[in-house]
């Protein structure tokens, strides 16, 4: 008998951290949860990682995750916000490090063209894509959940299929 494989597939940012759980086993891949941790643009700096922190933490707690899956950081014009999602990056590698959840990375390319086909897609076509690869009756909203989904189906894609 196979074991089934939970991955967690996160979308780091310090205003939306999404994440996706996903089961794999005997070919398939099936949804589990997702959501997004929002912090408060009026909360103090750290205050803010502290809660990116303990929230992922209990999604951890609750659902058992075997592996993760982050985007790497890529660097936009905005520095500013770049340093942020690296502050909310090195929070969530703590965190799984901690918990020994190995961690796994894809860039931006990888994730769209595994799910998609093309490197070039846009969010919308990568939401269309994660509901039909997970058999969804819609789209999954906010696109940071979708985006963290679509990075836990690239990590199975790529890792056991």
């Amino acid at each position: 008998m196979r074991k089934t494989k939970r991955i967690i597939g996160i979308d780091p940012g310090l205003a939306h951290t999404g994440f996706g759980i996903v089961d794999y086993c005997c070919g398939k891949i099936a949804l589990v949860s997702y959501g997004v941790i929002e912090t408060p643009a009026e909360e103090e700096h750290s205050v803010r990682l502290l809660s990116i922190y303990n929230r992922l933490l209990a999604v951890i707690d609750e659902f058992k995750p075997d592996e993760a899956e982050m985007e790497t950081l890529y660097f936009s014009r905005n520095s500013s916000s770049a340093m942020s999602v690296a502050e909310a990056k090195g929070v969530i590698s703590l965190c799984l490090a901690q918990q020994a959840i190995p961690l796994f990375y894809y860039t931006p390319n990888q994730i769209k063209s595994c799910v998609t086909g093309t490197a070039s897609a846009d969010k919308k076509t990568v939401e269309l894509y994660v509901k039909i690869l997970l058999n969804l009756r819609v789209e999954p909203k906010p696109d940071h959940a979708a985006d963290a989904l679509a990075g836990a189906i690239t990590h199975i894609h790529t890792k056991y299929i």
